[in-house]
């Protein structure tokens, strides 16, 4: 049986602020998305389709492990996004069953907008997460 590492005080102090600072970024987010007219799950989509890094547009399946839901939630979620202009849906090119989600305009200039203030929002808390503050982790009783 491996032996049961013990946390010092130092780290359940970094992961606590880990934990609250990271909690208030997600509440920035959400109401930053929430004030340019979109929900968090719309302006969470519209990012991981313009973050995608391997192709121009996902498909709905990678679109759900990026966001840690099932592929049904995201078909609802593309539709909503779909009817409010955002977002489009493309056939696989190989496999015409395979349903790809690209941003319109429209998504492009949204999801442009709310990242924009969320990275500077997110540059305002590089102290928690440089290697100074997390090597506190380390700390030992």
């Amino acid at each position: 049986m491996a032996k049961l590492q013990r946390l010092g005080k130092g780290d359940f102090q970094a992961l606590a602020e880990f934990r609250f600072q990271l909690r208030r970024f997600m509440r920035f987010s959400e109401e930053t998305a929430k004030s340019a007219g979109l929900t968090p799950s719309q302006y969470q989509l519209l990012l991981q389709i313009k973050g995608f890094a391997q192709r121009r547009a996902p498909s709905v399946g990678e679109l759900a492990e990026r966001l840690q839901t099932v592929p049904h939630a995201v078909v609802t979620l593309v539709t909503r996004c779909e009817r409010a202009g955002l977002v489009t849906r493309l056939c696989g090119e190989n496999d015409r069953r395979q349903v790809h989600v690209s941003l319109t305009p429209a998504g492009h200039r949204a999801v442009s907008r709310v990242a924009l203030r969320n990275r500077n929002e997110l540059l305002s808390l590089t102290s928690v997460f440089r290697p100074a503050q997390l090597s506190r982790l380390n700390d030992r009783p």
